[in-house]
């Protein structure tokens, strides 16, 4: 695996995708699991339609089902245990469908195949909300597909409709860093899970990281500037990109000469920049941030903005996650107004 570059003192940076906060508000499934569950009527079984446990065989969805023991239907009656029980030592994936559902015959099928590829770090629970009625209203599943998890007893809504298969991976990968924060970290069959092969990079972001570790920082930050040049929107190009010009400013700089200059030119932006650089790159982020704070605080014009402009590079630097880019943020906005 390819070491992204790191400022000593910084949190790694992660890639797009659902933010961990989004899955905090999870829901108490303790009455629930307590609340007897009626039969299903005879009239709903039929094709597709939940009969629980792993012993039901391959499970329903209308489309051309996995056959594994981590992927199974559920349904009222075996709710408890199919979900609840098992959520309490790995995690529990619910795809809830229905045989009229188009889009559940797209995304059914994937989920069935990232399931196994996952290798028992998480099982799928698929739910027929038509022979489940009663399920389904306590659950709000107003539309379909609609795919939820129980974690530890608690729900964890993940995301409607058939989304596309690199955001569902998003989404699986946070429910499992979210499981691992709550100690849910078993599997299916109890053993450690298989490492799970690392997807294949893009030639020109690995052509980057290559320059990067044979300490061509020239080249990296090239590097980096084409991939952004093809794909502007490239989160961890720009991040990167931004990492590595940070060595480059950094690397051949006196550091005595460099704090000597700030300390006897206080009004100096281009001397307090270095200093901030420097710091920031040694990991000193706070003394960082409360510098440029400062000399935004006393100074005006042309070297006020420059300063400020330096302040938001290094807050996009640490990511809105670091609690430093907060307090930061809320330091320049009492200078600034």
């Amino acid at each position: 695996m390819r070491q992204r570059p790191q400022i000593p003192g910084m949190a790694a940076g992660g890639g797009p995708g659902l933010p961990a906060s989004a899955l905090r508000g999870v829901v108490d499934l303790g009455a629930l699991a307590a609340k007897p569950q009626a039969a299903p009527a005879a009239t709903a079984q039929g094709p597709g339609a939940g009969t629980g446990g792993e012993g039901s065989g391959p499970a329903g969805g209308g489309t051309d089902a996995i056959a594994s023991p981590l992927v199974f239907d559920t349904s009222d009656a075996t709710f408890d245990t199919d979900v609840i029980e098992r959520s309490l030592t790995v995690p529990v994936v619910i795809d809830f469908w229905a045989e009229w559902c188009g889009p559940c015959k797209q995304l059914s099928p994937l989920l069935e195949r990232l399931t196994v590829e996952y290798g028992g770090r998480f099982v799928l629970a698929k739910l027929d909300v038509d022979a489940n009625p009663a399920l389904a209203q306590e659950f709000g599943i107003q539309s379909i597909p609609m795919v939820m998890a129980v974690v530890g007893g608690r729900l964890v809504p993940l995301f409607p409709g058939a989304v596309p298969e690199a955001q569902v991976r998003r989404y699986l990968e946070e429910l499992l860093r979210l499981a691992a924060e709550n100690g849910v970290t078993g599997t299916a069959d109890g053993q450690a899970p298989e490492e799970l092969p690392e997807p294949p990079m893009d030639p020109a972001l690995a052509a980057a990281y290559t320059a990067l570790e044979e300490n061509d920082l020239d080249g990296a930050a090239q590097a980096f500037r084409n991939v952004l040049n093809a794909n502007p929107g490239d989160t961890e190009a720009k991040l990167a990109l931004a990492q590595v010009e940070l060595m480059l400013n950094t690397r051949d700089l006196d550091v005595d000469q460099v704090r000597a200059d700030a300390e006897a030119k206080p009004d100096d932006a281009a001397a307090q920049i270095a200093a901030a650089e420097l710091d920031l790159s040694t990991g000193r982020v706070d003394e960082a941030i409360d510098r440029l704070v400062g000399f935004v605080a006393r100074s005006a014009g042309a070297d006020r903005d420059a300063a400020r402009v330096k302040l938001l590079d290094f807050f996009e630097l640490l990511g809105p996650e670091d609690p430093r880019t907060a307090t930061g943020r809320q330091k320049l906005t009492r200078v600034l107004f």
